[in-house]
Formats: C-alpha cells, sequence, structure tokens
C-alpha cells in the first residue's frame, strides 16, 4: 500500500470522525430545545437518550458477524449517510411516538458509523504500524465543537429543534458519500468468514473498561447543558456551549494523547485520566454559577479525552485478522454504558437533582483509575514494525 493511499485514508477517517462529532454534537447541544417541544422531563430524556442507545447496541450486535466478514469499511460506507438521514427524520417527528421511532433508527445508524469508523482507524493506524488513534479521535472533537456551535448559533436565531437537526443532516450528507472513497479494506485472516466467532477473553475485558469509559463521557456530553440550564439557570445558548466547550478541551488533549501514551504507558496514562477526570466532575457538582461549571466542563475533556481511543486502539491490536469484530464487540459493550448513563442520571436527577446526578461520574472515573492496570500493555506495535508483521494475538485464559 503506498504512502499517499495511507495519506489519504488517514485524513478520509479523521473526516468521518469530524462528521460523526458533528451530528451528535447538534443532537446533544439542542437537547433542551428537544425537551421543550415535548413538554419533556429529565427523565423523560433520558428515555429517549436510552432509545437511541438501544437502537445502537442491536444494531452493533446484529450485524459484528457481518463486519467480521466484510470489514468495517464497507459497512461504514452504507451506515454514514444513513446516520445523516436518521438525523434529519428526528427532527422532523410531529409526535413523541415518532420521535422514538426515529431515535431508535438514528441510533442503529450511528451505532454502525461508530464502529465503522473505529475499524477503519484501526486498519489505518495497524498500517502506519505506531498509535494514531488519539489523532483520529481528534477528529470528532473538532466536529463536536462545530455541532455544538451550531447547535447554539441556531438557539441563538430562534431556530426549532428541527430545523438545526435537518440543517446538520443536509450538510453532512454529501460528504458522507465522498468521504466513502477514501477508506482502505480492512484485513482480514482466513477464519473471519468461517463461523468463528468466539474472541479472546481479552477482549470483553477490554469492553468493561469501554462500558465504565462511555458511560462517564457520555453522562457529561448528555447533560451537560440541561445541568446549566436547568440547576444554574443559564439560557439555552449558554448551556449549548457546555458541550463544544467540552469537545474543544478533548481536542487539546488528544492532539497530544498519543505522545503522552507512549512517554507515560498505557496504564500509567489511565490512572492519571482517571483521577484527573473525578477531580475536574468535582469541580462541576460544586459549581456556584455558570462560568465556573464551564470551566469544569473544559477540565474534564481535558482529563477523560484518552481513555475512550485507548480503549479502542488495544482492542484493534490484540486480535490479529479480526480486529473489525474486536472493535465492534468492544463498541457494543461501551455504548451499553451511552445506554445505562442517561436512564441513572434523569432518574437521579428526577429523584434529587442533576448535581447529584453528575456526582454518579466521579465514581466512574475512579474505576477507570482503579482497573488500568488490567489493560494490556504489550508494545504491539513496536512489535510490529521490527518484525514487519502483525503481531501474536494476546489471549487471557478462560
Amino acid at each position: 500500500m503506498t504512502s499517499r493511499v495511507l495519506v489519504r485514508a488517514r485524513l478520509g477517517t479523521v473526516l468521518t470522525f469530524a462528521l460523526a462529532g458533528m451530528l451528535c454534537g447538534v443532537w446533544v447541544s439542542r437537547t433542551p430545545a428537544l425537551a421543550d417541544k415535548f413538554g419533556m422531563r429529565e427523565g423523560d430524556v433520558g428515555v429517549a437518550i436510552l432509545v437511541w442507545g438501544i437502537g445502537a447496541i442491536i444494531a452493533m450486535q446484529g450485524l459484528r458477524g457481518v463486519m467480521a466478514r466484510v470489514g468495517g469499511s464497507a459497512v461504514l460506507k452504507v451506515a454514514a449517510p444513513l446516520t445523516a438521514v436518521s438525523l434529519a427524520l428526528v427532527g422532523l417527528a410531529p409526535t413523541r411516538a415518532l420521535l422514538f421511532v426515529a431515535v431508535a433508527l438514528f441510533g442503529m445508524a450511528f451505532g454502525l458509523t461508530d464502529i465503522g469508523m473505529n475499524a477503519q482507524a484501526s486498519a489505518v493506524e495497524r498500517s502506519y504500524e505506531r498509535p494514531i488513534m488519539n489523532g483520529m479521535h481528534a477528529g470528532w472533537c473538532a466536529g463536536g465543537i462545530a455541532g455544538g456551535l451550531i447547535g447554539s448559533l441556531s438557539a441563538t436565531a430562534g431556530l426549532s429543534f428541527g430545523d438545526t437537526l435537518v440543517g446538520g443532516a443536509i450538510l453532512a450528507l454529501p460528504l458522507t458519500i465522498v468521504l466513502g472513497r477514501t477508506y482502505i479494506p480492512d484485513p482480514t485472516s482466513a477464519s473471519a468468514g468461517k463461523g468463528r466467532t468466539r474472541l479472546p477473553l481479552v477482549v470483553y475485558l477490554i469492553g468493561v473498561l469501554a462500558f465504565v469509559a462511555f458511560m462517564m463521557e457520555g453522562t457529561i456530553a448528555d447533560w451537560s447543558g440541561l445541568y446549566l440550564n436547568r440547576e444554574l439557570g443559564a439560557t439555552q445558548s449558554v448551556a449549548a456551549l457546555a458541550y463544544p466547550l467540552f469537545e474543544a478541551a478533548m481536542l487539546a488533549g488528544r492532539l497530544v494523547g498519543d505522545r503522552v501514551r507512549a512517554r507515560l504507558g498505557t496504564r500509567r496514562m489511565l490512572t492519571y485520566a482517571g483521577l484527573g477526570t473525578a477531580a475536574a466532575i468535582t469541580v462541576v457538582v460544586l459549581a456556584p454559577a455558570t462560568p465556573v461549571a464551564l470551566v469544569g466542563f473544559g477540565l474534564v475533556g481535558l482529563a477523560v479525552c484518552t481513555v475512550i481511543p485507548t480503549m479502542i486502539s488495544v482492542a484493534g491490536s490484540v486480535v490479529p485478522g479480526r480486529s473489525a469484530a474486536a472493535v465492534g464487540q468492544v463498541g457494543a459493550m461501551g455504548y451499553g454504558g451511552l445506554v445505562l448513563g442517561p436512564v441513572v442520571i434523569g432518574f437521579l436527577a428526577d429523584a434529587a437533582s442533576l448535581r447529584v446526578g453528575l456526582s454518579l461520574a466521579i465514581v466512574l472515573a475512579l474505576l477507570i483509575a482503579a482497573s488500568a492496570r488490567f489493560v494490556p500493555t504489550r508494545r504491539l506495535f513496536a512489535v510490529a514494525a521490527e518484525r514487519n508483521v502483525e503481531p501474536e494475538p494476546v489471549r487471557l485464559a478462560a
């Protein structure tokens, strides 16, 4: 494979992450407007996000075998355009019942896009033979910032929830089709398409850690706007800035995350990330006013930014020839955290307050710090570069 093809694939993958982040940012930043449109309480919003997450998990698990056979790039070429279309359907839904149907479709398409682009990022990373996953996920942050700013500007301009989502979808749809031409095929093993479905135990260990990490990150992303709006009295336009600020901090951290990982090592970096995230969320929960909370959300993004990309990177490297299946399994388990988190936070907010609900993220961050020592730390990329072959799979005894 020529260096030109690899550079194009890397750029195309980063831009795909950016588009997915933009669509998610538009959706998340206008959550207060969604609640107002349908008269929803925090628990109702949590149910809507639950439907989105369940749709994602169903699609991820149901098509994991397909992805193992055809590769993440083939799935991504179809799923990314469908994500844009389904977001528009969410914006156009006229009733709460149809909203939940549209949100489920959006979740299914988005879930496939997520694991597809992570599988593609893993294929590009292994072709480069060095960690670049944090840089790939920096594209997501840039897109999330753009989506959040679109949401904030649309709220300031008085645009409706539906107008904002449809506009974002129209912007993204043609770009997803063009970017599909840049993807490279996933390396597959001879057994990938012959019914072999059991993955090494290490993949499920990584999936458990991804579950916690996704739940922690999703808690902040999904509830930051409502927290500022309903707990601290911020306007919708100001509350919509929490998500892009959070993503901006994650972008800054992910741009240097691969170098930090190389310097500190995977386990030490994850330990520091967990402890730093717990401290930053404490600032948010105890914030007396909106400016302090906004600073806290920025600190959270800076601390938590490397956790999920590192989990995906490790998952894509430990089972040679079956990276797409491993990434899909870890992604599906991670999305379980996205499903559970909003529901738990929503019910805690209804029973007590969003301050109490967000405190759960402190516990999750400390779990990441405590669990970091179980993450596989074999120097996969160094071994591959020295031998010029793919590394042997890392296995744990069942």
